[in-house]
């Protein structure tokens, strides 16, 4: 399993998570994402859920 993933939603560049102890961490690409910033995820796939929630305008459920 890979430590890192590039988060990519409707052909834009989100931003990139990076396992750590906790889970993945996230680090946002664009002020867009900004909200997802820091942010904790089990896996690469609930954090691209997020990310790509935020860009529909649908709720984000934060992570922690």
């Amino acid at each position: 399993m890979s430590d890192s993933y590039v988060i990519e939603v409707s052909s834009q560049t989100a931003g990139i998570v990076v396992r750590d102890t906790r889970g993945y961490q996230f680090f946002a690409a664009s002020q867009l994402f900004q909200r997802l910033e820091g942010q904790i995820f089990r896996n690469a796939r609930e954090a691209e859920r997020a990310a790509r929630r935020l860009l529909t305008g649908q709720p984000v459920l934060m992570a922690s």
